[in-house]
């Protein structure tokens, strides 16, 4: 056989005649004119190098070499119609493992409610969250290992980007400190001394950046790399800490501190899913990312 003459189109039609072992019929089911169908069966013809069908009285009968190709030919077609239709996620089945990367702030208002959903529709599925790690070290092989990311802005190449919900930064200041409310004025802020988060892959706090955009610089008495270790060590000190007012009202009564409206506005953060665009038709994906875009609404519906 000539390989490089063959079109998937006559291995269709090849399953149709060895199916029907009838010209007409065979048109039919391939929704053809009889005679582009009988054209089709004289190219196979020539192909395989066998009659394939054979007049035998008032009807056709398949050869002995048809016959022998009628199994192996439906199955081959099988395998290769299921190369372009996307396999099922069934999650109450499924035992995938999913990798995240988020910063500690993600972690602490998206994963409990997303576990939870997770959790109930799928059991055996885990999740695996590594550390956020900035664009400028968010390296080609090691985005092939992430199948989500959370993150404001939108530098991750090669990912598509939703936004999961709005927040805008405050101060968190613990409860009793001895400036309290006067620390909405610009003069009690500036004479405060702040926690900065510097994330792994950030030259400095990004509030900082933008302070000096206006030209103004903050006493800066402690660098902690997450928003977490930022609010523990408010809660007990009297650092204050400028940080997502989410997070602060989420961790408010465990760790007894109080959200301050600060004298300078940054305006809102908009926090994002990014999803790799090789996993754009993946069901697998498709399902965890209807889940994740379910928990940041829930999210936004909540009040900081």
């Amino acid at each position: 056989m000539n390989f490089s003459s063959l079109d998937l189109n006559l291995l269709v039609a090849l399953d149709a005649l060895l199916k029907e072992a009838n010209v007409s019929r065979a048109a039919l089911r391939l929704r053809l004119s009889q005679p582009a169908t009988s054209h089709a069966l004289q190219r196979l013809r020539d192909l395989v190098g066998d009659p394939l069908l054979v007049r035998n009285g008032a009807r056709m009968e398949l050869t002995p070499r048809a016959l022998a190709l009628r199994a192996p030919l439906a199955q081959a077609l099988d395998q290769v119609r299921a190369l372009f239709v996307p396999d099922d996620f069934d999650a109450a089945r499924s035992d995938r493992h999913f990798r995240l990367m988020m910063p500690d702030l993600a972690v602490e208002l998206l994963m409990p409610r997303l576990m939870e959903k997770v959790t109930l529709a799928a059991p055996n599925v885990t999740i695996d969250v590594v550390p956020w790690r900035g664009p400028a070290i968010f390296t080609a092989e090691f985005a092939r290992t992430i199948d989500l990311v959370i993150s404001i802005g939108n530098a991750f190449k090669g990912f598509h980007r939703q936004l999961l919900y709005t927040d805008s930064d405050a101060l968190a200041v613990r409860r009793g400190h001895p400036a309290g409310a006067k620390l909405k004025t610009r003069e009690t802020f500036l004479a405060a001394r702040h926690v900065a988060v510097v994330i792994r892959g950030q030259n400095e706090d990004l509030i900082d950046t933008w302070l000096r955009s206006k030209g103004i610089e903050r006493r800066i008495a402690l660098v902690v790399p997450g928003y977490i270790e930022a609010l523990h060590v408010t809660a007990r000190t009297d650092l204050i800490a400028f940080v997502p007012r989410r997070l602060i009202a989420a961790l408010s009564r465990q760790l007894s501190l109080v959200t301050v409206t600060p004298p300078l506005d940054p305006g809102l953060d908009e926090q994002h899913m990014f999803y790799p665009t090789r996993a754009q038709m993946d069901p697998g994906s498709i399902w965890l990312r209807r889940l994740m875009l379910d928990t940041g609404r829930e999210l936004a519906k909540r009040k900081a």
